[in-house]
């Protein structure tokens, strides 16, 4: 099996995601400037900004999950490893990745986000990537060309899950980040820790199905073993991060102390 780098693309397609992600790319980035000035913090503007850097090193994804953007007619500002990079990777992964991470991020900030709540959020990017991704393949401007199992309209739902972890796993880090350090400087460490978090996921629960499908002769039940494996590993680094959050219980608990806390005062 060959990467088909000879597949035609579709340039209304490739048109569609380069505008509407960038057009979007600037909504999320005034609602961080937003976020930031009212909380005195350049921290929701930066997780914006280390997606936007992190896109840099798509190409090693694209190695290691067997991703090709067509190539005829593509407008890249570089390549590597023989996969030429589409503009909209890095308004892609502000869309995909940092929009969900500042609200997260926001949440835990603000002491209100539950383990349940996380949870809620992990199936909403993953209802995100699919959407997205959806979108891009089946429109003709990319492909999963590797043997993939559990595809659902061509997209391997393994993405999707090793994705939702990806974004939980940064934001949670991040919002653990903010906690630990001072001043602004300390948070230039998310433009690290994006891509640390984001190959935790999709490098260290994902190396399973990594290595089944690129094998010197891979097969249909090894491949399911292993994607079954990536899928399991990738819930379990879900369920770790969330353990960093209270329940449902303490968070109601510390709502009520503070309004009586309020309460008294007003009193």
């Amino acid at each position: 099996m060959t990467a088909p780098y000879d597949h035609p693309l579709n340039l209304t397609m490739q048109a569609i995601l380069t505008y509407g992600s960038w057009a979007l790319t600037l909504v999320f980035l005034v609602l961080a400037l937003r976020m930031s000035a009212k909380e005195r913090t350049p921290f929701y503007v930066l997780i914006i900004l280390a997606a936007m850097v992190g896109a840099f090193a798509e190409p090693l994804y694209d190695e290691g999950l067997m991703l090709l953007f067509y190539v005829p007619g593509i407008w890249t500002h570089f390549s590597a490893f023989n996969i030429p990079q589409p503009l909209w990777t890095h308004s892609g992964y502000v869309v995909l990745y940092a929009s969900a991470a500042i609200y997260i991020c926001q949440q835990i900030n603000a002491g209100t986000l539950t383990k349940k709540a996380l949870y809620g959020w992990a199936l909403i990017e993953l209802a995100m990537s699919c959407t997205f991704e959806m979108i891009g393949i089946n429109g003709g401007a990319y492909e999963y060309w590797g043997p993939h199992v559990f595809r659902i309209f061509n997209y391997p739902l393994v993405i999707g899950v090793l994705e939702a972890a990806q974004v939980i796993c940064f934001s949670v880090a991040a919002a653990e980040l903010r906690k630990r350090v001072s001043g602004p400087m300390g948070l230039l460490g998310l433009f690290i820790l994006f891509p640390c978090t984001f190959y935790l996921a999709n490098f260290g629960a994902g190396s399973f199905v990594i290595i089944a499908l690129h094998l010197d002769q891979p097969s249909t039940a090894l491949v399911t073993i292993a994607t079954l494996l990536s899928l399991g590993s990738a819930v379990l680094l879900i369920r770790a991060a969330a353990s960093f959050l209270p329940d449902e219980a303490a968070v109601a608990a510390k709502t009520r102390a503070t309004s009586n806390v309020g309460a008294t005062a007003n009193g």
